[in-house]
This record gives C-alpha cells, sequence and structure tokens, in this order.
C-alpha cells in the first residue's frame, strides 16, 4: 500500500467520523526544497528535454546524486528547487482532502482541474490569483463550483475598488490554507531540504507530512467536539 491509498483510506475514516464539513473548499501549493543541483545552463536545458548528460553517463557515481525529476522557480524575487505539494483543504475543517506533487516549475493553476472532485459540486472555492484566468474558470465552472478565486491585476488592467475590497473579503476565508502549511512548517520541519533524489522518493516524504498533519488535526478537531459537548 503506498502513501496516496494510506492517506485515502484515512480520509474515507475522517469522512465517517464527520469531521469534513464539505462547506467549500481552498487550494494551494507550498514549495518543498531539496538540496539545490550544480548543473550548467546545458545541462539543465538537457534534463528539461528528458536527456542525460554525456559527462553523467561516465560517473554513474555522480549520476546517482543527480535528480533528475526537480526544477527551478523563482517566487518573490528568490529562485528555490525542488518540487511542489498543491493540496485542496475543506474550508470548515482545514483537512487535507487532496494532493499532488509536481516539480516546483509547475505553476499552481496547471494543477487545479486535478485537485477538483465531482463530488463537490455546488461548494464554494477560494485560491489567490495564481489560480485566475480563463482556464481555471473553465475548470471551476466544469466541476459546477463556486468561483471565489481573487481576482488579478495587469499591467494595464488595475483593479477596481470593487474588486480589491471583494479580494480582501475573500482573503479572510483564503488565509486558512496558510494555517496548514504554518502547522506544517513549525511542527512538521518543512522548512528543512528533504534529502531524497527524485520524484517518486520525494513524494512519499511530502505525503507522509500531509498525512501527519491529518492526524494532529482531526485529534484537535475530536478534542474540540468533546470540549464543546462537555460545556
Amino acid at each position: 500500500m503506498d502513501t496516496s491509498e494510506i492517506f485515502s483510506l484515512f480520509n474515507e475514516k475522517l469522512q465517517s467520523a464527520a469531521l469534513m464539513l464539505q462547506d467549500g473548499v481552498i487550494v494551494d501549493a507550498s514549495i518543498v526544497q531539496v538540496p539545490r543541483q550544480r548543473n550548467t545552463r546545458e545541462e539543465n536545458k538537457q534534463v528539461r528535454q528528458g536527456a542525460i548528460p554525456d559527462e553523467w553517463k561516465d560517473k554513474p557515481n555522480k549520476l546517482e546524486q543527480k535528480d533528475l525529476d526537480a526544477d527551478w522557480v523563482k517566487k518573490n524575487g528568490k529562485t528555490f528547487f525542488g518540487y511542489k505539494n498543491h493540496i485542496k483543504i475543506d474550508k470548515g475543517s482545514k483537512l487535507i482532502t487532496f494532493f499532488a506533487i509536481t516539480p516546483a516549475s509547475v505553476h499552481d493553476s496547471a494543477m487545479l482541474e486535478d485537485l477538483l472532485d465531482p463530488n463537490e459540486a455546488g461548494q464554494p472555492l477560494y485560491a489567490d490569483s495564481a489560480y485566475s484566468g480563463k482556464n481555471c474558470d473553465q475548470a471551476i465552472k466544469s466541476a459546477k463550483m463556486e468561483n471565489r478565486t481573487h481576482e488579478k491585476a495587469y499591467r494595464y488592467k488595475k483593479l477596481s475598488q470593487e474588486q480589491k475590497e471583494q479580494n480582501t473579503v475573500k482573503s479572510k476565508t483564503r488565509a486558512r490554507v496558510e494555517h496548514v502549511f504554518g502547522y506544517q512548517w513549525m511542527n512538521l520541519d518543512t522548512a528543512q531540504l528533504i534529502r531524497y533524489i527524485g520524484l517518486d522518493r520525494c513524494a512519499m516524504a511530502i505525503a507522509l507530512r500531509n498525512i501527519i498533519y491529518n492526524f494532529f488535526r482531526a485529534i484537535f478537531l475530536v478534542k474540540q467536539r468533546e470540549l464543546a459537548i462537555t460545556l
């Protein structure tokens, strides 16, 4: 049984326990770093094309230390190397309901369709402006969900005052997904590099973090419910 199966099985238990409120979903992605590769531009180009540089082929020990799946991404003026943890959470409970792991270079919006579920039809979907655009709008519409993603400003098309105010209102809900990443950062050492090589191994480590988060979140929710009943 792999980590995805374990995650699904555990989430079935959470649903049976009525811990999933199903009152809306929030999607977002977080960068997970791995040790940086000291490759030349030409080597990176070949790797992205699915090829292995000839020099690496002649040095099997060196090749073993090369992560051919991880990639680079720039965010807020800083450069990162690794993967992305794309997650979807239940708005009311803040439990992770689905996740996908990709190289860091994959744009957040590219995974939106994979994150959505027909069973969530009618629920509102919250996301930041990275999930705006025609393709995302169509994916949300096809899933029959309420689109509450942030409006995005463009160079020649600024947001109106009304759009800014709507974004502020949406942020109060969307920010709940940041609590998930914040918990993982503070308690599950997600600030530390994952020192595995390759998508399969790194994805397993990231998936375990998601499972462990849900485990501790479920404990909190159960205790909260018991306290409410006692009071």
